[in-house]
């Protein structure tokens, strides 16, 4: 796997086209979920498009927020692996590149994430803990987890 990293304004349109429809595919059409998809947080300033590239395809992707954004710590969400992809450990490789990232741009910041509540225990492998109740979030089953800082 191949990763990149961009913020909006860095993003040429192909890649933009690429990963917006991979999110459209993903949480709109494959989740049933006629939502608004697209947001303000897509074209922050300090926000971070992770992009994870195989074989030429678009087989990863997770977008991370500056603190304040969308929780207290950086956040990282929209969490997605390529149908095609799913099979392997790329989610588990997906969200240690975001951690990461998380953790040199806010060093001192927790990390939030509003997790899909079938998901929790994939993040309990990273290292985040549930802080909330369950609750419906577009019509799915959401947990918010937190992963403090060392």
């Amino acid at each position: 796997m191949e990763w990149q990293r961009a913020t909006f304004d860095t993003l040429d349109t192909r890649t933009l086209f690429t990963l917006m429809k991979l999110r459209i595919d993903v949480f709109v059409v494959e989740q049933a979920c006629a939502y608004p998809e697209l947001d303000t947080h897509d074209t922050a300033p300090d926000t971070v498009h992770l992009l994870g590239w195989l074989n030429g395809e678009l087989a990863a992707y997770a977008r991370i927020l500056a603190p304040g954004a969308s929780y207290s710590g950086s956040s990282i969400g929209r969490v997605i692996i390529a149908p095609p992809h799913r099979s392997g450990q790329w989610g588990h490789q997906l969200i240690r590149q975001a951690i990461q990232i998380c953790q040199q741009q806010w060093p001192e910041q927790d990390i939030e994430i509003g997790a899909q509540a079938h998901l929790q225990h994939f993040y309990q492998k990273h290292g985040f803990v549930a802080f909330s109740e369950p609750y419906l979030e577009d019509g799915i089953p959401h947990i918010d987890m937190r992963l403090s800082t060392p």
